[in-house]
């Protein structure tokens, strides 16, 4: 299936701690600009033989234009989720693995073994890692001691197709997953969801005709998903959608899902969150895509996808803002991303698949929980 349906299967050594510096806006070719429109014609002045395109000066001169490896030698990583102290938990979802990066060391440590799978994942107020466990469609939370509980498994009775991504609303606590249907060759041989689709693309989900990928809420205390877009809405095609990337704003008002899809044809939507945690006011913010996957949002409300080159930014209007490649040759591209660190201001990114990396940026991320706040910042 190649690179782009391996990204679509599984979901580019420093710590930060430079402030923010000026730097001289200089002349910069717009490059890979398959990945979104409007781009400017100014960049930021980063080293020769720097390919990140940043016009408004997302990164930090210190991070002299490359990305940093910090560590080599997983299955395929995915999943990034920062806690409040500004630590990273990932998966290396074919080992069943959750590692934990440690932001005062750089150490990188094994957390957790036999994770469900675990792909996508968000700290709640309460220090829980709340993890998408596909290998049997189930949503985990995960205590800080490791143990774990399953939080929902179902919808209305019936299988779901594999969580896959997850954001908690900061204001609410309310959940939200996205349910693609990528089937995984780990899953039990009789599993309904594997034997429903013996070959690739796959045309049976449980949840309704064709693939019906869908994205789900969980209002706090609850353990009993609301189907939060709809099958008979034409601009969203659940029969055949892969809903991936989620992330939403500090004030708990929007929400950003992207779609994955082999060739070009993906989109970044946007929607307006009511009260109720139900959503509406569809709009496209970016089209034309290529292997949509991971997102998270920085304080200017910048949002920074992971793809199959590696990973772009928009603003809230779908400019893009900035991009930076991840990987070379057959051995590219992202699978998700955090911001990070003792500052905030570290671009934690899960890819090329074998790998973490990370780009040390002048803006900070907006899904970190400060200690001792029920919020984000």
């Amino acid at each position: 299936m190649g690179v782009l349906c391996s990204f679509g299967y599984y979901s580019c050594q420093k710590n930060v701690d430079s402030p923010a510096e000026q730097t001289e806006l200089i002349e910069q070719p717009d490059e890979t600009a398959e990945f979104g429109q409007g781009a400017k014609k100014k960049g930021c002045k980063l080293p020769d033989g720097s390919t990140i395109y940043d016009p408004t000066c997302l990164v930090s001169p210190s991070s002299r234009g490359n990305l940093d490896t910090i560590q080599t030698g997983f299955g395929f990583t995915e999943g990034p989720a920062v806690d409040r102290w500004g630590n990273v938990f990932f998966t290396d979802q074919p080992n069943d693995r959750i590692y934990k990066w440690n932001a005062n060391t750089g150490n990188v440590s094994l957390f957790k073994q036999g994770t469900g799978r675990s792909n996508g994942m968000m700290f709640d107020k309460n220090g829980n890692l709340i993890a998408c466990a596909d290998m049997h469609g189930e949503l985990w939370k995960i205590r800080p001691n490791g143990s774990h509980s399953v939080l929902v498994n179902n919808y209305n009775g019936k299988l779901l197709n594999g969580p896959n991504d997850v954001w908690i609303n900061p204001k609410t606590g309310g959940m939200y997953i996205t349910d693609p249907m990528f089937p995984r060759g780990y899953w039990d041989n009789t599993d309904p969801r594997k034997t429903g689709n013996p070959g690739w693309p796959p045309v049976y989900s449980e949840q309704g005709p064709g693939i019906a990928g869908h994205v789900y809420y969980l209002a706090p205390g609850s353990h009993q998903l609301v189907r939060v877009t709809s099958a008979s809405d034409p601009d969203w095609g659940a029969s055949n959608i892969f809903p991936n990337g989620i992330v939403g704003t500090p004030d708990g008002k929007k929400l950003y899902v992207n779609n994955w899809t082999g060739d070009a044809t993906g989109k970044i939507r946007v929607f307006d969150i009511r009260p109720n945690g139900t959503l509406t006011n569809m709009k496209t913010l970016v089209s034309n895509l290529r292997g949509c996957d991971g997102m998270s949002m920085d304080e200017k409300g910048n949002i920074y996808v992971s793809h199959a080159e590696g990973v772009t930014a928009f603003d809230k209007h779908g400019n893009r803002v900035f991009n930076v490649p991840c990987g070379f040759g057959n051995n590219r591209g992202a699978t998700n991303n955090v911001f990070a660190g003792q500052n905030n201001k570290l671009l934690f990114i899960t890819g090329t698949a074998d790998r973490i990396t990370s780009l040390k940026m002048n803006v900070k991320g907006v899904e970190k929980f400060e200690p001792g706040k029920g919020h984000h910042k």
